[in-house]
């Protein structure tokens, strides 16, 4: 290959054939082309650098103009508050506007933290208003429990027994009657003390004269009795008894049965006695069957012998041959269901019905589980109840009453 041709090969585009004067020709020209060249280019990065520089010290910006945008943060110290003046609590029933932004607590915490019981209206969501019900001062207080005089240690724990003096727990820890006359009504609201949403609502907001009964199971009996007890309302102990459709309906653990020989139901009644303190007699949980049978008769004669009486909730038929009672036990009967039919419509009738026969009768004893919807209609039915001349008496009154009469279970 010739020169020519090398020259054509290796010069860059666009530069003449014809070379400078001062440019050296052939391979030893080429080379000092080469040598050249990095220099100018160098040269011109630094004419470059030095141009920017003198823009960034004549303007002053190191952003070289670009956009931009300053935010000034100012540190705020927390301002205190005067404490709002703390309003005095009157013995009713309280509430809360809802929407308020304070933390909502729990009705279990707001109960160890103050000693009162909080539930919510039936229905209502978290965030609405919350019913706080503040016992008032002036309320009868019940016997502290239990008392040494008519408590005994068994096997299964301290269970109430006939103190000196024929002293019974059926008086001592009953609420005595408020005064007044005219028709009364007594109440015993049953199956608390397994839920504690439903045992909170029935111990808050059905007036402190409605008797409640709890049942032997659960955590919290003890704990939820005692605190029906110290909003006022007297408490009765379920007996998980035998109904005719055993094992289908099963009463539960511990439940008292026709099939059991009398020490076995002996022992399964000192443990359900023995669950917790206070109650002024037992109430049958289910029980139909056994309360018609033979095996019924020790049970209740025990009972009586503890100085306890015994209600039967009406729940189950009433038996035609039912046993006399010899035992000389104080028991009694409701003569109406309120919540039979689960309805609000049929519970506000059963109390009108409950209303009808104490006028005519001077009393009534009636009887309701502790379901919300039953609770809120017994509430709302009591609210106003004074302005018709009736009265709320414990159920405790148709026990006492009985012991002189000897009623039998099958009255």
């Amino acid at each position: 290959m010739t020169e020519s041709n090398d020259d054509i090969l290796t010069r860059p585009l666009g530069v003449a054939e014809a070379q400078a004067p001062d440019q050296p020709s052939g391979r030893f020209g080429r080379i000092v082309a080469a040598l050249r060249r990095p220099k100018a280019a160098a040269g011109a990065i630094a004419a470059a650098f030095m141009a920017s520089l003198g823009l960034v010290v004549a303007l002053g910006d190191p952003q070289g103009g670009e956009p931009h945008a300053e935010a000034v943060i100012a540190i705020r110290e927390a301002v205190a508050r005067p404490a709002a003046p703390v309003a005095a609590v009157e013995p009713q029933v309280a509430t809360t506007a809802p929407g308020q932004g304070q933390l909502q607590r729990s009705a279990e915490e707001i109960e160890s933290a103050s000693g009162v019981t909080v539930v919510r209206p039936l229905g209502s969501a978290p965030t609405d208003a919350v019913v706080i019900r503040v016992p008032s001062p002036t309320a009868p207080r019940l016997a502290a429990a239990p008392d040494p005089r008519i408590s005994e240690t068994g096997r299964h724990g301290i269970m109430p027994k006939l103190g000196e003096g024929r002293v019974r727990a059926l008086d001592v820890y009953a609420r005595s009657e408020d005064p007044g006359t005219g028709p009364r009504i007594a109440i015993v609201v049953t199956g608390l003390g397994v839920g504690q949403a439903a045992t909170a609502g029935a111990t808050a907001r059905l007036p402190a004269a409605v008797s409640l009964a709890f049942l032997p199971y659960g955590s919290e009996a003890e704990r939820a009795a005692a605190r029906a007890r110290d909003a006022g309302h007297e408490v009765f102990l379920q007996l998980p008894m035998e109904p005719f459709d055993y094992p289908d309906s099963d009463p539960g653990p511990q439940g008292l049965l026709t099939s059991l020989k009398g020490p076995e139901n002996a022992d399964r009644l000192a443990w359900a006695l023995a669950r917790f303190p206070g109650y002024v007699g037992t109430v049958n949980f289910m029980g139909s069957k056994l309360m018609a049978d033979a095996a019924f008769e020790p049970i209740l004669r025990e009972i009586g012998a503890r100085g306890l009486g015994f209600l039967d909730d009406g729940t189950g038929p009433k038996p035609a041959t039912a046993p006399v009672n010899k035992t000389r036990t104080p028991v009694a009967r409701a003569e109406i269901v309120l919540d039979a039919t689960p309805r609000a419509d049929a519970i506000d009738a059963a109390l009108a019905q409950a209303e009808a026969r104490a006028r005519s009768n001077g009393f009534t004893l009636v009887s309701a589980s502790g379901a919300a919807l039953t609770v809120d209609r017994i509430a709302r039915w009591a609210r106003d109840l004074d302005t018709r001349g009736l009265r709320i008496v414990p159920a405790s009154v148709a026990l006492r009453g009985a012991r002189d009469k000897r009623v039998s279970t099958a009255d």
